[in-house]
């Protein structure tokens, strides 16, 4: 007998559409029951309705999944297995909850980042309130591209690991720089880190933000020298912090013993015979930094990092200009200066000295392995921690100032 929908059609009813419509019938009445509020179902039959009804979607057709999503994405109550399995379906999809849902909690978007693709990253990156925990989660797996994004969250919270690793990323990917520059959470030590790679206007904004001077170090800590002295300046972390904080850059007793017999003499001189290692150790000794320290400051294509330790030891412009002379980088014209040239004076006028001084003593400071976490010491040295203590202190100092075992030269 037919059926009254199908009387004088001379047709039968296709078993898989009618099929396909009982599913979509069962699936909107499970997902009502699921949209219950609590006065009126208990959190069991909640989670009853939502794994028979993931059971289905599973099955399902991706337009009858993404109308669930679209009715369950306003909710905040809502079966923790039913969410699971939307935020891991396919993007279009999972975007629909991903984008603004709050029956989602940190450990739901935490493993969503841990198992899903980049696309659900990007999305998870542009939620409100990004906690911690998930930024860390975001940005493990070292992608640029939701690194950015999370970066651009100005109400995404960043922990100091997660800054370490989008400061890692920054190294090969530097357009990331400008982003963290406008990060709160950003600390001195990363920001004058992430100087030797950043570009020229990076760089500025780092040495405005975090170029200050040490008055109050200077104050609080005026009688520890005498006490230092006393104790002939046995203790070896005091006087790395000492040496940060004092006043007088440029080594008194190296002036003495040094056949230039000033900086000033140094760099005349190197005007006329030129700059090689052992003029760079020289000089450094005489500016009251490490020789290795000096090698990195005179590598430097930019030179910027000159101009810090021409202002931080008291040198005169004009020296700046000797200085580039003898090391024969270009000077361009009087009308169209060098923009490296350029970038150097800007930065040189820019410091004050006590400034300047901050900046030049926290590189040389930071030179020592101890200061360094595992972490950064072996994503500069792939050989990794142990190995690098192994060396003599010259070739660990080098090494970590290269970030690369090849350019290791021992300053002797």
């Amino acid at each position: 007998m037919q059926t009254p929908s199908t009387l004088g059609t001379g047709t039968t009813p296709d078993p898989q559409t009618q099929s396909g419509h009982t599913r979509s019938v069962l699936a909107r009445r499970l997902a009502d029951i699921v949209c219950l509020p609590s006065s009126r179902i208990s959190p069991v039959e909640r989670h009853m309705a939502g794994d028979l009804l993931v059971g289905i979607l599973a099955q399902s057709s991706i337009d009858l999944r993404q109308r669930c999503a679209k009715r369950i994405a306003p909710l905040i109550e809502v079966a923790p297995g039913l969410i699971r399995f939307l935020v891991r379906d396919d993007i279009e999809i999972a975007r629909l909850i991903l984008n603004d849902s709050e029956a989602i909690s940190d450990v739901q978007l935490v493993q969503t980042a841990r198992a899903a693709t980049l696309e659900h990253r990007l999305v998870i990156a542009q939620r409100k309130e990004l906690s911690e925990l998930v930024c860390d989660a975001l940005l493990a797996p070292g992608e640029p591209d939701v690194a950015a994004v999370v970066l651009k969250n100005r109400t995404a919270q960043l922990s100091q690991d997660g800054l370490e690793r989008a400061l890692e990323l920054s190294r090969e990917h530097p357009a990331l720089c400008a982003l963290l520059l406008k990060r709160e959470e950003m600390r001195p030590a990363q920001g004058f880190t992430m100087f030797w790679w950043a570009g020229p206007e990076e760089r500025m904004r780092a040495l405005m933000r975090f170029a200050i001077g040490r008055e109050i170090m200077q104050d609080a800590a005026g009688d520890i020298f005498a006490m230092m002295a006393e104790d002939d300046w046995q203790d070896p972390l005091v006087r790395m912090a000492m040496q940060f904080i004092e006043r007088r850059q440029r080594n008194r007793a190296a002036i003495d013993k040094s056949v230039y017999s000033s900086l000033e003499n140094a760099v005349d001189i190197a005007q006329d015979i030129g700059v090689d290692a052992e003029m760079i150790d020289e000089m450094s000794y005489l500016s009251g930094i490490k020789p290795v320290t000096g090698a990195k400051i005179f590598a430097d294509r930019g030179g910027e990092p000159l101009a810090v330790l021409f202002k931080a030891t008291g040198l005169k412009r004009d020296y700046l200009l000797k200085l580039w002379r003898a090391l024969k980088r270009p000077m361009g014209s009087t009308d169209t200066p060098e923009p490296a040239l350029l970038n150097t004076i800007q930065c040189f006028d820019s410091l004050s000295s006590n400034k300047a001084q901050t900046v030049l003593r926290y590189w040389n400071w930071s030179q020592g392995v101890d200061v360094l976490t595992q972490s950064a010491a072996e994503t500069a040295n792939p050989i990794g921690l142990d190995a690098l203590k192994a060396l003599p202190p010259s070739d660990q100092n080098a090494a970590l100032a290269y970030g690369q075992w090849g350019d290791v030269k021992s300053s002797g």
